[in-house]
């Protein structure tokens, strides 16, 4: 295994940064440097086209300051930096401070001054096989060997594609007494088959993902089977029976209701704001007894592709237990939610780029496993459905409330699967009455990355979710 390296312009700009923080900190009692230099790039192999390039929305490379001046903190990012420019910036930071004080403008609340114990560390994630190192040509045409694959996995496909995209980024994040240092890879990969039978047309896609390297195609390849085994399936699915049903979701699935059902609902800039439900049931519970939800971007845990060694305002990232055997026992946050609640920061403060504010925002969130068999809990249900194929969902953390599209069913008659296919799926209903009707929970709990989630409809960041396979009633239409 090989260690991400730093990134040489960071390392370049390093000295010009302490000098930048020393003058800062002159005039303010504290400030912090985050320095940023990201490079992602995206590639796709189809019947039709193939085309690769730079991932614009992930690559940058630029700084933000943040300060406090004894009440309030202000923000200045910029992307250019040299001793020449450092006269310019110092002003345009004191302008952007100054501000909040023109016109009779004044703090809402009044802030203390953020913790800031010390810290000196330089981490890399690891890898087996660097994009650059295998080349772009190399790498295509391994994607075209994957698209060729999955169009002859059946007479019936019509179209196939076979995608790859990565993210190499680097941080520094420099305090009075912090000196951090930050290198990561992630990778992530996507296969989607298009099938024809008369004048019906399906497919069907999935993505896949790793802290790593391309070595992530050979978990593609792996995968082709089962993709196009669930395209096919889909030519005979019937519109589902609305109702209320014994269900088992497949880990993907479960993912889903752990970062929908209890994922924005316990993001704490939510509870500052009072958009949340979770923050009057703190201590009480809220799923059944067997269940225990994590979030956390720590690497000592279940790392994946949203996994760091600190968050973008210089905490490091932890393991958070949010629920605990059914009881709900805190949320995820920012430093400045923290603050605001009288709470620890968890180390989920994350920004879209530099040039974004920093949110609370999900990292891993997952379902530990249970005890049972997958087959176990088959054999348990009269009938049901086995939910597979997650494809979207959304939340409304105010109240609880939960919408999800799943794109399969699989009928469970007897305790065992008929082979009949139901699809598209909307899972619909009231998260604790959800998470409280859980009864069952496979032994082994699975994660993937492969998806980004936004805050609303912006601010979008890297996240993974999962968990077990979980048995649950679940109202289905």
């Amino acid at each position: 295994m090989k260690k991400v390296e730093s990134s040489q312009y960071l390392q370049s700009v390093k000295p010009l940064l302490k000098e930048l923080l020393d003058r800062v900190l002159d005039v303010y009692p504290y400030a912090s440097i985050l320095a940023v230099d990201a490079q992602a790039v995206r590639y796709q192999v189809s019947s039709m086209v193939t085309t690769m390039g730079e991932d614009a929305t992930l690559s940058n490379r630029g700084f933000v300051i943040k300060v406090y001046d004894g009440a309030a903190y202000g923000e200045y990012s910029f992307n250019e930096i040299s001793e020449e420019k450092l006269d310019d910036i110092m002003a345009h930071l004191q302008n952007v401070v100054a501000l909040r004080e023109c016109d009779g403008v004044e703090a809402l609340s009044q802030y203390r001054m953020l913790a800031d114990e010390p810290c000196v560390l330089a981490e890399s994630t690891e890898y087996e096989t660097g994009a650059q190192e295998l080349g772009d040509e190399e790498i295509l045409r391994r994607l075209t060997v994957l698209k060729d694959q999955c169009k002859a996995y059946d007479e019936r496909v019509i179209n196939c594609a076979a995608a790859l995209n990565y993210q190499k980024y680097s941080k520094l994040f420099l305090s009075p007494h912090r000196d951090m240092e930050q290198n990561v890879l992630w990778t992530n990969g996507a296969l989607q088959i298009v099938v024809q039978k008369d004048s019906q047309v399906k497919y069907s896609y999935e993505g896949f993902s790793n802290l790593g390297g391309v070595e992530l195609m050979e978990k593609m390849e792996a995968g082709i089977a089962r993709v196009g085994k669930n395209a096919i399936d889909l030519l005979n699915a019937e519109p589902m029976i609305p109702g209320e049903y014994d269900c088992i979701c497949t880990p993907p699935v479960t993912g889903m209701i752990a970062h929908e059902a209890f994922g924005h609902g316990v993001e704490m800039d939510m509870f500052v704001k009072d958009r949340a439900l979770a923050k009057s049931y703190v201590g009480e519970y809220v799923a059944a007894p067997m269940l225990t939800m994590h979030d956390g971007a720590s690497l000592s845990g279940r790392p994946e592709t949203a996994s760091y060694f600190f968050d973008d305002e210089g905490v490091l990232s932890t393991d958070t237990v949010v629920i605990r055997d059914g009881i709900l026992q805190t949320g995820i946050s920012d430093a400045q939610s923290a603050m605001y609640l009288g709470a620890e920061p968890t180390g989920n403060g994350r920004r879209e780029s530099y040039m974004r504010k920093a949110y609370t925002r999900m990292t891993n969130t997952w379902f530990e496993p249970g005890q049972d068999k997958v087959e176990d809990m088959i054999a348990s249900i009269d009938y049901g459905f086995l939910l597979d194929d997650a494809a979207s969902g959304m939340e409304d953390p105010k109240n609880w409330g939960i919408q999800m599209m799943v794109n399969i069913a699989r009928e469970i008659k007897d305790g065992k699967l008929t082979g009949k296919i139901y699809s598209p799926v909307v899972l619909t209903g009231y998260v604790p009455d959800l998470l409280k009707s859980i009864t069952m929970m496979s032994d082994e709990a699975k994660l993937c990355g492969s998806g980004y989630c936004g805050k609303g409809y912006k601010e979008w960041v890297k996240v993974s979710d999962g968990g077990p396979y979980i048995k649950a009633r679940i109202r289905l239409g």
